[in-house]
């Protein structure tokens, strides 16, 4: 791999997120109980190899929290994750942000292991979410990684430190 760069997402980006999208997603809306979100309309960091986009991260800010919706690294254990992610915290302390979150599946245990290393918890548990987010998006798989039945949502956060803690 090339020196990764990272950009923030322009509007004339949205062309080739929406693309990215449904290459990887299948659309590019992410349905979970909360709602629809549109990510190729969100905020975020595009990780480059060149011309290559190699990852991708979302985010939304509500108010003082920072949600992030989506990350993508196409190219495990080179780092891109968690740079993208350092992008994201990095902007909620611009902002002046207390909270970053997101949600996951119970399957996701891959996400699970990532975001705690790198200081999320677990904060809820929403039993049976995705029975929810399976009457807008039928297509939702019932099985997940590893064989794993796709039921709850979990939610994790981690607090923000301001510029300046230690």
């Amino acid at each position: 791999m090339g020196e990764m760069i990272i950009t923030e997402i322009q509007e004339s980006d949205r062309t080739w997120l929406r693309e990215f999208w449904i290459k990887h997603w299948g659309s590019p809306k992410m349905v979970y109980s909360l709602g629809v979100r549109h990510c190729d309309q969100l905020p975020g960091f595009a990780a480059w190899d060149g011309q290559e986009v190699i990852g991708l991260v979302t985010y939304d800010v509500h108010d003082d929290q920072v949600e992030i919706v989506s990350l993508d690294s196409l190219r495990e254990g080179a780092g891109i994750g968690s740079s993208l992610l350092a992008k994201v915290e990095e902007r909620a302390a611009q902002l002046g942000c207390k909270r970053l979150w997101l949600i996951t599946t119970n399957d996701n245990l891959h996400a699970l292991r990532f975001y705690q290393k790198r200081g999320y918890f677990m904060t809820k548990v929403y039993p049976n979410a995705v029975e929810k987010a399976r009457q807008i998006k039928p297509e939702i798989p019932l099985l997940g990684n590893d064989g794993i039945p796709i039921r709850d949502e979990l939610e994790l956060e981690k607090l923000v430190r301001s510029k300046g803690a230690s």
